[in-house]
């Protein structure tokens, strides 16, 4: 698998949900013409916490009118993009199916989850493991106990690259021109942490390659959370990275730094076999 960071004009983070003209004037003002951004609206409208929706959330979530939106969940529903429910819409089968297609997710996630998931066990932290994607980091993995329910991060879900050690570890990772693509355009502040400066991500890019790798959040994602992580290198490329996570301050980032990076190198090494069948 081939990871590229290409600047993105869609909104890179799950933010909470809106009334339908802060959602529309999300994306300029103007409502989307074409039938695919529209069904992609409506998509994104749902996520773990709200499973399923009735008429009147997705109109008030993606902005569109209501006799549009109606129209196009008939159609949806026909090919089975939704499924309708006696408490409204949800995901159908066919989401699901296209998702198990994901094969490259679902190598790394296979080779890498074990080591992940005793890592977790280990230090009693949470464990995350994910690929980058445009300007975010998409998470195929998560390890830990009750604390993870406190993390707002999931198993599909996205976060900002540049907000998240994970980001940073896996954009250190790639050619300086290429990553710098990812923050050219203006980037979301999540806490008063957050790193949204070209500068000052140039200079924390160049720290963590000197680091061999490593990344940390300080608080930059989630208030309150700091993260290690350490990209999973194969043939020079990062398609993945891994990390743990805990309360800020309780952490202890240089022994954590070596735990993780050790495992990273362990699990890169389990992944070089496939990597000629990413290419």
């Amino acid at each position: 698998m081939t990871v590229t960071v290409l600047p993105s004009a869609e909104r890179t983070t799950p933010a909470p949900h809106h009334a339908a003209d802060t959602r529309t004037a999300d994306r300029g003002g103007a409502i989307p013409v074409s039938m695919i951004e529209r069904m992609t609206l409506i998509l994104d409208a749902f996520d773990a916490a709200t499973p399923t929706l009735t008429l009147l959330e997705l109109v008030e979530r993606t902005g569109l009118p209501r006799s549009t939106v109606h129209r196009i969940l008939d159609q949806m529903i026909r090919l089975r993009w939704l499924a309708h429910t006696s408490g409204g819409y949800r995901l159908g089968m066919r989401t699901l199916e296209l998702g198990g297609l994901t094969a490259d997710h679902n190598e790394i996630r296979d080779a890498v989850g074990p080591l992940l998931h005793e890592l977790s066990q280990r230090t009693g932290m949470v464990g995350h493991l994910a690929v980058l994607d445009g300007r975010d980091v998409v998470y195929l993995d998560k390890a830990g106990g009750r604390f993870a329910a406190a993390l707002p991060t999931r198993l599909g879900g996205r976060m900002p690259a540049h907000a998240t050690a994970l980001g940073k570890a896996m954009l250190a990772a790639l050619e300086p021109t290429i990553a710098e693509a990812a923050f050219r355009s203006r980037l979301p502040r999540l806490t008063p942490r957050t790193l949204c400066e070209p500068d000052a991500l140039r200079r924390e890019l160049g720290q963590i390659r000197l680091r061999q790798g490593v990344a940390v959040d300080r608080e930059e994602a989630v208030a309150g959370i700091a993260c290690v992580a350490a990209p999973l290198r194969a043939r020079g490329a990062a398609p993945a990275a891994l990390s743990l996570s805990g309360r800020a301050d309780a952490m202890s980032f240089d022994r954590l730094a070596r735990v993780v990076l050790e495992v990273a190198h362990e699990a890169g090494r389990t992944l070089f076999p496939r990597r000629a069948r990413w290419r």
